[in-house]
C-alpha cells in the first residue's frame, strides 16, 4: 500500500505529507477500498491540456484528471494529475488559500476512485460536501 507525490514539470510545496498519506488511506478505507497504489502529479496547465487531449479528447484546461488502473474490485491503483497553475488560479478566484485548495482536489481525485461523481449539478454537490467534510476532518 502506497500513495506518492510526484511532480511533472511543476512543483507546489505542502507540508505534512505523510499525515495526508494515512489521512487519504483511512477515509478511503471508510468507502471500502484499500489502496495498492495512488500517485498523484503535479504538473502545469499545459502538461495537463496534453492529457487531456491525448486520453479523453478534451480540449481545455481542468485542475485535475484522475486514472482508475485497478484490475481488482477494492483494491485501489491510480494515477491523479493535478495542475499547479489551476490550483493557485482557483484559489484566487474562491478566495481560500492554496493550500485549502491543493487539499480539496486531493481529496477530489480520491472521491472520483470511492465513486462520487460531479457532471450532474446534484452529484457536484454531494462531491463538494464530501470534499468539505474530509477537508474539515484533516485540519482540526
Amino acid at each position: 500500500m502506497s500513495i506518492s507525490f510526484n511532480n511533472a514539470d511543476k512543483t507546489i510545496a505542502f507540508p505534512k505529507r505523510t499525515a495526508l498519506k494515512a489521512f487519504i488511506t483511512k477515509q478511503v478505507r471508510k468507502e471500502g477500498l484499500t489502496i495498492s497504489h495512488l500517485q498523484y502529479v503535479f504538473c502545469s496547465d499545459k502538461f495537463l491540456l496534453e492529457i487531456n487531449r491525448q486520453f479523453l479528447e478534451h480540449d481545455y484546461y481542468t485542475d485535475i484528471i484522475s486514472f482508475d488502473l485497478s484490475e481488482t474490485k477494492g483494491q485501489l491503483i491510480a494515477e491523479v494529475y493535478i495542475s499547479v497553475d489551476r490550483i493557485r488560479d482557483n484559489a484566487k478566484t474562491l478566495k481560500t488559500t492554496i493550500k485549502e485548495e491543493l487539499l480539496r482536489v486531493i481529496f477530489h481525485g480520491a472521491l472520483h476512485f470511492c465513486g462520487y461523481k460531479d457532471k450532474k449539478p446534484k452529484e457536484a454537490e454531494l462531491m463538494r460536501s464530501m470534499e468539505n467534510k474530509w477537508i474539515k476532518a484533516y485540519l482540526k
